[in-house]
């Protein structure tokens, strides 16, 4: 028998209960159609968060190089969010990867067209709300932050 329609007499939904659309996949990535491990899976938040801090500190590094010359942008905190939030605009247009992303082999890709570059507006709009915090913290049963739900990307190994 096909499980009938629910209504809000039968109270909340169990988690793993027949077609329900929110159930964790057996790895994380399966519902988007990523591998479950290897080249295109979906990659771990150490992995991802590691990244992160790379271009955190080459950002901060910079911008101590650019603050002992002049200080028009503010002081180094500032500077280094201003480059991270460049770094990230630019190298993850051009290149779907950040250099963090590089040295920990892996790279944004596209979750609604396969093959599709990332863009400018997806890499504006991943690196505004991964400097806020919060969406990138905030993850789902496949392990994407908020920002990537929001962009139609994940990061994937490889």
């Amino acid at each position: 028998m096909a499980n009938p329609k629910r209504s809000w007499l039968d109270g909340p939904q169990i988690p793993g209960e027949l077609d329900d659309p929110y159930a964790p996949g057996r790895w994380p990535g399966e519902k988007i159609g990523l591998p479950e491990s290897g080249p295109g899976s979906m990659a771990s938040v150490g992995r991802r968060a590691g990244a992160v801090a790379i271009d955190w500190i080459i950002c901060w590094l910079l911008a101590g190089a650019f603050v002992s010359y002049t200080d028009v942008l503010g002081s180094t905190p500032t500077v280094t969010l201003i480059f991270w939030m460049i770094l990230g605009i630019v190298t993850g247009w051009l290149f779907a990867r950040t250099p963090g992303h590089m040295v920990l082999s892996m790279g944004i890709a596209r979750t609604d067209v396969g093959g599709a570059r990332v863009g400018l507006w997806r890499a504006v709009v991943r690196t505004v709300l991964t400097s806020l915090i919060l969406p990138a913290a905030m993850v789902d049963s496949d392990g994407r932050g908020l920002h990537d739900r929001a962009t139609g990307t994940a990061v994937i190994r490889g």
